[in-house]
């Protein structure tokens, strides 16, 4: 979908949203895609999203690129597996320095998903740098992204751009929001994400999501997903949901 059809067919800045409602039900995603457990048809290695939303992306990209953003991709599709590895290594190392399993899940999700609920298992979502500018440390960290870090140029342009590509920002730095921490670098392609988030809330998530070999599933109770889904899950921009 080009710049110019994204435009025409959501109207996005006028209606927001509204014309999302009118497809959702029209859209039957499996359990396994939402969650992370099926294998997607990617654009590639190098763009590892659906074909749609790697289509909007690297167009959005070849336009950064002539104002002088190289928009480089950090990380998009992940696996459940994969975001079981990361969690349980998480969950360990934390135990290890003598966090309760209570605190350690909490700060776990401080910026790192429950294996299943990650947006980045949909293949709509993607982590952003510029990648002509310095690489050091860790590179998603939200000071590189203003006051003159090495990717503020990149926000700029992207807060200014990116919508007319399809791309919105979940994890805003609104001070009302809950859930997870703000993540500048972090977009998510809204014609399809939305859909799909519509899908996912209608799964039996409590025996999805709690499974075998998944350290502190024994602090994964009923009480905390409920919190968990209204606070992380759906504490985003508004225009996702």
């Amino acid at each position: 979908m080009n710049r110019k059809t994204f435009l025409t067919t959501s109207a996005f800045g006028l209606l927001g949203t509204s014309l999302f409602a009118k497809i959702k039900s029209q859209n039957n995603y499996s359990k396994d895609q939402l969650i992370g457990k099926s294998v997607p048809e990617l654009h590639s290695d190098q763009i590892p999203l659906l074909k749609p939303v790697a289509e909007s992306f690297i167009e959005m990209q070849q336009k950064a690129k002539q104002e002088g953003i190289t928009i480089e991709i950090v990380s998009a599709y992940r696996s459940y597996d994969r975001q079981k590895g990361i969690w349980n290594r998480k969950f360990i190392r934390n135990a290890q320095k003598g966090l309760t399993p209570k605190d350690n899940i909490n700060k776990i999700i401080e910026y790192s998903t429950l294996p299943g609920t990650s947006r980045h298992h949909w293949g709509t979502d993607v982590d952003i740098i510029d990648g002509s500018q310095s690489k050091e440390g860790d590179v998603l960290v939200a000071e590189k992204f203003h006051d003159q870090g090495p990717y503020e140029s990149l926000k700029v342009w992207m807060d200014k751009n990116a919508r007319d590509y399809g791309f919105i920002r979940p994890y805003t730095n609104n001070p009302k929001r809950k859930g997870f921490y703000y993540e500048p670098w972090h977009y998510s392609y809204a014609p399809i994400s939305i859909p799909m988030l519509q899908d996912y809330l209608n799964l039996d998530l409590k025996n999805v999501l709690v499974t075998e070999g998944l350290e502190g599933k024994e602090a994964i109770t009923s009480s905390f997903l409920a919190d968990y889904i209204d606070q992380h899950v759906l504490g985003i921009h508004p225009d996702l949901r």
